[in-house]
């Protein structure tokens, strides 16, 4: 087994080639992510329980507004912390068969694509300058994948939030596996 970095592991065997990508766990920031999610949580809750109080229709209608939004982020946050947590992103390519799934708490879709129609990975630059590229590497955020291939037309990104050096040792080993 080869171990890239603190958060990837690599395993090939004859016909086998198994990637496990961790997320970054730092421990203080994780702590800070999930006293944002408490405070996020109580504040909508102090609204709803607010909400049977008022009488005023306008007043109503900010509140369901309002709560709607808080709803969408509170869904948003819970996702990053339980990844933060206990998520991994799987790869692995065996007899003929390209596996992907991410998984948290060892629940997590598998995605299965046949390898005669998979194109080689690549990795996607990032620009210093862009602010989503900026965003999409943050540790508050579940996303900025960095490799990606072609099947069917369809687009799949994986390795979220690798560093330039995580994602080129990745390449290299899948896709030379692939190539075999």
């Amino acid at each position: 087994m080869k171990v890239i970095g603190e958060r990837i592991s690599i395993l090939k065997k004859d016909d086998l080639v198994s990637v496990v990508i961790l997320p970054d766990k730092e421990k203080r920031k994780l702590l800070l992510l999930f006293i944002w999610l408490l405070a996020w949580s109580l504040c909508g809750i102090i609204v709803l329980a607010n909400y049977f109080q008022l009488t005023e229709q306008k007043a109503k209608l900010f509140i369901i507004v309002y709560l709607s939004f808080w709803a969408y982020f509170e869904l948003r946050i819970i996702r990053v912390f339980m990844w933060r947590r206990s998520g991994k992103e799987k790869l692995w390519i065996q007899n003929g068969i390209l596996h992907y799934q991410r998984e948290i708490n060892g629940r997590g879709k598998v995605r299965e694509f046949n390898l005669g129609l998979v194109s080689k990975f690549h990795m996607l630059e990032l620009s210093r300058t862009s602010w989503a590229d900026n965003i999409n590497q943050s540790f508050w955020i579940k996303g900025g994948e960095r490799l990606e291939f072609t099947t069917q037309a369809k687009t799949i990104r994986l390795g979220m939030q690798l560093t330039d050096e995580e994602a080129r040792a990745v390449l290299k080993e899948v896709n030379a596996f692939i190539s075999v």
